[in-house]
């Protein structure tokens, strides 16, 4: 029986909260006596491996990396846009959370943009400035995974 597979071996994803990744193999494992395929993700930032049930790849926003065709609106993004100062700390980190949950790359754009911006004016406290760090390096190495894109036009917007 041929199963048709959303990604393939070798394929470039990028997995929310995780970041960017490559999958290495699919494979069918039996976990409560039921089988199931699954991908092998090898995350390329903290250097784990991580296996998720194929049928489970929509639900958890996994996504190809994005191309170079979207990086114009990536940098648009970056370089434009609105943040909002106004709301509290709190309530602006639902947001953010919310926003990165997405997996869209433009929402993580927003994230590491607004944070940017925010730090400029004033010290961030401890979770926000864990999440700057974690989203920016998730952004940073998903572009680097864009053909056609070198370090230092990653580093001129981001």
């Amino acid at each position: 029986m041929e199963v048709d597979y959303l990604f393939e071996i070798g394929d470039n994803i990028f997995y929310p909260m995780h970041g960017v990744g490559i999958i290495k193999a699919i494979e069918e494992k039996e976990v409560s006596g039921r089988k199931q395929q699954y991908y092998v993700i090898k995350m390329l930032i903290g250097n784990m491996q991580v296996m998720i049930p194929t049928n489970k790849i929509l639900s958890l926003s996994i996504r190809p990396v994005t191309d170079i065709v979207a990086l114009k609106h990536i940098i648009d993004i970056f370089q434009h846009g609105e943040t909002d100062r106004l709301l509290p700390w709190k309530q602006r980190y639902k947001v953010n959370t919310d926003k990165i949950k997405t997996g869209r790359i433009q929402a993580s754009t927003e994230v590491v943009r607004d944070l940017i911006r925010l730090k400029k004016e004033k010290a961030l406290n401890p979770s926000e400035k864990k999440m700057l760090e974690n989203t920016h390096e998730f952004l940073i190495s998903e572009l680097g995974l864009i053909k056609g894109i070198t370090e230092n036009q990653i580093k001129s917007f981001c």
